[in-house]
């Protein structure tokens, strides 16, 4: 099976299948996908995309991203839903060289995780109660994208080793994410030079977080995101495979 899913206008569209868990079972292939913003979806890479059979594609970006960007093309039997998570935008392309940037990536995470627990138990219970083939996506496929893929990883059950190198797979697609900021923003200086990065020590030390807060991820997913068992059961039923 193939975990990167080639397109010509996408960069960092990928199967989460294939994944072991810790009880024996792995994530079922052509179930769940995460990808980068889908209103880039035309031509042949719409055609490519109708072909995987998707069902539920989940929006991770604020309204006004997609009214400036567009959305993924409606279809007969495409389930769409608009759940932003992030509620405190900041500007990657100026983020301050001089500061730890993994870090304050991963606090931006944070603040994520305590601001959208409303849309984060929305996109779970889409996750766990939807038919056929799914996928999430924001911009870039890199943060929001991947502190959703990280949660529903570890949620099934996956190791944090193995959700930080999905996580980092994203650092294949940074060379065309900063081609594409660079062609969208003519004669505008790319301020960080870390922009379109995705080192695992982002995500290990947002996971480290949510265990000091809340003592482990499930805990996070219960007592703030406010999803209860049987939903975290079915989404494992759904997605994971003997």
């Amino acid at each position: 099976m193939r975990r990167h899913i080639p397109f010509a206008r996408l960069h960092n569209f990928r199967d989460l299948g294939g994944y072991r868990t810790g009880d024996g079972r792995s994530v079922r292939w052509g179930r769940l996908y995460r990808a980068d913003s889908l209103g880039k979806l035309r031509g042949e890479d719409w055609e490519r995309f109708l072909e995987l059979g998707v069902r539920t594609v989940i929006d991770l970006r604020y309204p006004w991203e997609i009214e400036a960007k567009g959305r993924v093309p409606e279809a007969e039997g495409l389930a769409y839903a608009n759940l932003s998570i992030e509620h405190r935008p900041y500007d990657q392309a100026e983020i301050d060289p001089a500061l730890d940037p993994w870090r304050y990536l991963a606090d931006r995470y944070a603040e994520v995780a305590l601001d959208g627990a409303v849309e984060l138990r929305r996109a779970l219970e889409l996750l766990a109660d939807g038919e056929g083939p799914q996928v999430f996506h924001c911009a870039s496929g890199k943060d929001r994208t991947g502190l959703l893929a990280a949660l529903v990883l570890t949620l099934v059950g996956v190791d944090e080793d193995t959700v930080a190198a999905d996580f980092a797979l994203t650092e294949l697609a940074t060379e065309r994410l900063v081609a594409d900021w660079q062609a969208a923003h003519p004669g505008r200086k790319l301020r960080w030079p870390g922009y379109g990065r995705a080192p695992e020590d982002v995500i290990r030390l947002f996971l480290g977080d949510l265990r000091r807060t809340y003592g482990s991820v499930e805990g996070y997913v219960r007592d703030h995101v406010g999803a209860d068992e049987e939903t975290v059961d079915r989404l494992r039923a759904r997605l994971l495979t003997d």
